[in-house]
């Protein structure tokens, strides 16, 4: 029996979840899942350029499991680009350290802790917000887990 996985750090979840490519019906397309860990993965290594060890650690992992989570997570986007499948992005086991809101009337895309709370947004004063970690399913449980894991 596999020990069970580790739950992971991810700064803030993706402003996209969906992608497709032009041109092609999304009922004719096969769906490709990236998981939100391996969607940090990229983040960190290849759009931050960060050293394995120093992604692991941001993390909260091993320098191996980062690894083999990075390794995965770019075959399934060369598997995207390649064969042309649609690509979500969902899951996984991660609590997030950020978030990010977006007012419904005006657009406006705010980045916040994952600690505080917003009633309305600071730019029209819209109380619309959609709380995008509320999305993944996240929020108290990631308050919590980085309260217990402070040191």
């Amino acid at each position: 029996m596999s020990r069970p996985q580790k739950e992971r750090s991810v700064f803030r979840p993706p402003l996209f979840t969906s992608f497709k490519p032009v041109g092609f019906r999304r009922l004719k397309l096969e769906q490709l899942s990236l998981n939100l860990d391996e969607f940090e993965a990229i983040r960190l290594a290849d759009y931050l350029n960060m050293e394995h060890s120093e992604a692991a650690e941001e993390m909260g992992i091993s320098r191996s499991t980062f690894t083999r989570l990075i390794e995965k997570a770019r075959k399934k986007f060369s598997e995207f680009i390649i064969e042309g499948k649609e690509l979500f992005i969902e899951g996984g086991n991660i609590h997030f350290r950020g978030n990010v809101i977006r007012c419904q009337d005006c657009g406006h895309m705010f980045n916040i802790k994952i600690e505080q709370q917003f009633n309305e947004c600071p730019s029209c004063g819209s109380q619309h917000l959609v709380d995008l970690a509320g999305g993944f399913g996240h929020g108290k449980c990631c308050r919590g887990f980085h309260n217990r894991n402070r040191g």
